[in-house]
């Protein structure tokens, strides 16, 4: 991540537009910062008094928590997919995204897997019976 213009290089292109009367896209050019970095610190110094940059990154808090990754929990004992369950949240009021629910279904181990008894076991009735395959290519 990278880190902040030095706190240095911000009070000496604020006092420039302030004492000598330069535009901040002067300054910025005497400098060599960005037009758009000048004007925010100038902006930010005309605010608050302060040249000093603002918090980078932080902490976000995890939106299913609680009684929604509760609910969640016990929703996903029955079948289900992602979008559906995105979907049944927005229902709920909570708004969020199909890979945030991909990670808490996931980091909890909530997968819900067809069982093999479950798939067909016998032939429809239009087609024949599926053969072994060491039958179909002849091998024995």
């Amino acid at each position: 991540m990278s880190r902040p213009i030095s706190t240095d290089l911000r009070e000496r292109l604020v006092l420039a537009v302030s004492r000598e009367g330069i535009s901040a896209r002067a300054a910025a050019a005497r400098f060599g910062v960005s037009v758009s970095s000048a004007i925010v610190w100038v902006r930010r110094h005309l605010e608050t008094g302060s040249v000093a940059p603002g918090k980078i990154g932080g902490y976000k808090p995890n939106i299913l928590s609680g009684s929604h990754a509760d609910w969640l929990v016990e929703r996903a004992k029955s079948d289900f997919t992602l979008r559906g369950l995105v979907a049944e949240l927005a229902e709920r009021g909570v708004k969020v995204d199909y890979v945030q629910v991909w990670r808490f279904v996931h980091a909890r181990g909530l997968s819900f897997k067809k069982k093999r008894s479950s798939r067909r076991t016998v032939a429809s009735q239009d087609r024949k019976a599926a053969r072994a395959v060491a039958q179909v290519s002849g091998a024995t």
